[in-house]
């Protein structure tokens, strides 16, 4: 089995996976009454998905483990290299960067399942508190710096500038630290803002999928390759349930599995910086919540955007939900080229 054929693999049994698992779980979220309470300051043609069933992330989530899980294992069988030759250096330390990969996820998504399962248990859209979300999301993050440290996984290879080993001696160390933090933290985050709409974050996920596994042949890694089709496949078997109008939403559950996984990827690239490009998406819906909310405390009352995030701007300037997605997933797509780029050409 090669990597391009291991790749079609996983791409094809998470979608399987994660679309079959539709006819499933949807029902069963309807029946426990899992449904979404949707706030009075939102768009008010929002309040018609009242009730649609929350907490659909759990379907892609299975179906991202099973698939890489099972495809990796099937690829070393048949003589597979998961690592690159990178990872000579020190054996098995991609490996271990695969799996952290999947922990991180899975550890952001539980964050985000017990914020959901307390939003609906209450009916109200508060769920954790602001200091135990982030409390819940620093430990996992920590946890996985921690494991990209004791593995030695921590070289960058930065654009135009060169590798860069934060190993070196303690300042680097710290600077190491507090940017991963920053970096998996404010990633996971912004791909929460961006689940607004109706197959927002899953398109535009399917844009970053993509372009990791464009970058899984550029550094021969196929591990990579393999998790990246994994996660296109789960965000597209998704967008089956999830394109407007939703019969489900991923819900926090969803949103800070992706989070976590797409920072993870930034990770395995051995570039993390290069996620701003990649989810240049990501970040403009996080600086627009930013921006609007300074803007508003500064002048009192006032507004740059007719709401935040941006994409909810666009909604009350009159674009449909469907035209949302296939332009910001356009941007986006552009901003992964941009990385591509950087990638082939700074080396």
């Amino acid at each position: 089995m090669n990597q391009t054929v291991a790749i079609i693999i996983s791409v094809v049994i998470a979608f399987g996976i994660t679309a079959g698992l539709g006819f499933v779980i949807i029902p069963w979220l309807r029946k426990l009454k899992f449904g979404q309470t949707i706030l009075d300051i939102g768009p008010s043609w929002h309040k018609s998905k009242q009730g649609t069933p929350n907490m659909g992330g759990i379907m892609f989530a299975i179906g991202i483990i099973v698939s890489f899980a099972v495809t990796a294992l099937c690829f070393a069988l048949s003589g597979g290299k998961l690592e690159s030759d990178f990872s000579s250096v020190i054996q098995g330390r991609e490996l271990v960067l695969l799996i952290a990969s999947v922990c991180l996820a899975l550890g952001c998504g539980i964050v985000g399942f017990t914020d959901d399962f307390i939003k609906i248990k209450m009916k109200r859209n508060e769920g954790l508190s602001a200091k135990q979300k982030t409390l819940g999301q620093l430990l996992v993050t920590f946890a996985y710096v921690l494991t990209l440290w004791l593995s030695h996984n921590t070289v960058w290879n930065i654009p135009f500038i060169g590798t860069v080993n934060f190993e070196k001696n303690i300042l680097t160390g710290v600077v190491f630290w507090l940017l991963s933090l920053f970096i998996i933290y404010g990633t996971v985050n912004s791909v929460n803002l961006t689940d607004g709409i109706d197959g927002l974050c899953s398109s535009v996920t399917a844009t970053v999928a993509v372009t990791f596994i464009i970058s899984s042949y550029m550094l021969n890694f196929a591990g990579l390759g393999i998790l990246a089709g994994a996660l296109l496949g789960g965000v597209c078997g998704f967008l089956c349930w999830n394109w407007n109008p939703a019969k489900t939403f991923m819900g926090d559950t969803g949103s800070l599995f992706l989070g976590g996984l797409v920072a993870a990827l930034g990770f395995s690239i051995k570039c993390p910086l290069l996620l701003l490009p990649i989810g240049i998406v990501y970040v403009c819906e996080t600086m627009s919540d930013i921006i609007q909310i300074g803007y508003f405390k500064i002048t009192h009352g006032k507004r740059i955007f007719k709401m935040a995030p941006i994409h909810h701007h666009f909604e009350m300037c009159g674009w449909k939900e469907k035209k949302i997605c296939v332009v910001f997933s356009a941007v986006n797509a552009l901003g992964c080229a941009i990385a591509l780029v950087l990638m082939y050409f700074g080396k």
